[in-house]
């Protein structure tokens, strides 16, 4: 099942909206102004963000904003009674990731919103995990505000664990995100890991990088999470 927050100050738009998506299998829940909405995306970190332009306290671009200013790589669907181009360059220059012109048919919404919920956002140009910082503009990468010594193939490793944290990534998914549809043998992949677990934990007391038999690696903050 989906879990997605809708974001939407209208309530009997946003009530029939969470019912309808309720008989598709998407579980969503609802905030009416952007700042209780990014309150419950930091608490619950949804799979997906329906997000209205105009909102109350904190509009939908701000919410965007301040979400990819975080790091947070949650893909986000922008719902909007505009249709002007600038509109929608604005939206996605401010992080979203798809946008759905009011009024809408439910049918349509639910296809998006499948499309998007199973990818994180290519948007986001700063990722984060705990103290660990990835910041793709640069292709730099810091640890408590030190920066690591990272090869193209780690950096791209690295990239792709902080997509998907604290979720599991396969050793076939790394492969190809390291090198491509021609993977190397695993024994490369083993190598980059280690050398990539040395750059990031190091002497550190709080160990991110973890090893899950039968599932892969992940970059997880806290022990609750493994």
């Amino acid at each position: 099942m989906i879990n997605a927050l809708l974001i939407e100050d209208d309530l009997d738009l946003a009530g029939a909206v969470v019912d309808y998506l309720a008989l598709e299998d998407i579980q969503c829940d609802h905030a009416a102004n952007g700042v209780a909405g990014l309150e419950l995306q930091e608490k619950n970190h949804y799979q997906l963000l329906i997000l209205d332009l105009n909102l109350p306290r904190m509009d939908g671009l701000q919410v965007c904003n301040t979400l990819r200013a975080r790091g947070d790589a949650v893909p986000i669907l922008m719902l909007t009674a505009r249709d002007s181009l600038e509109e929608k360059i604005a939206g996605f220059s401010a992080g979203t990731d798809d946008y759905l012109v009011k009024p809408f048919a439910m049918v349509e919404l639910v296809a998006r919103c499948r499309a998007l919920a199973n990818r994180r956002s290519g948007q986001v140009q700063r990722l984060q995990v705990a103290d660990l910082l990835l910041d793709l503009e640069s292709k730099t990468a810091q640890r408590n505000q030190r920066t690591l010594k990272l090869t193209p193939i780690a950096f791209s490793l690295l990239e792709c664990l902080m997509r998907a944290s604290p979720a599991a990534v396969s050793r076939a998914d790394l492969l190809r995100a390291g090198w491509g549809e021609e993977p190397p043998d695993s024994n490369s992949l083993k190598v980059h890991i280690h050398n990539l677990r040395k750059a990031v934990d190091g002497d550190h007391a709080v160990k991110l990088l973890h090893t899950l038999p039968g599932a892969g690696f992940a970059l997880r903050a806290s022990e609750e999470e493994l």
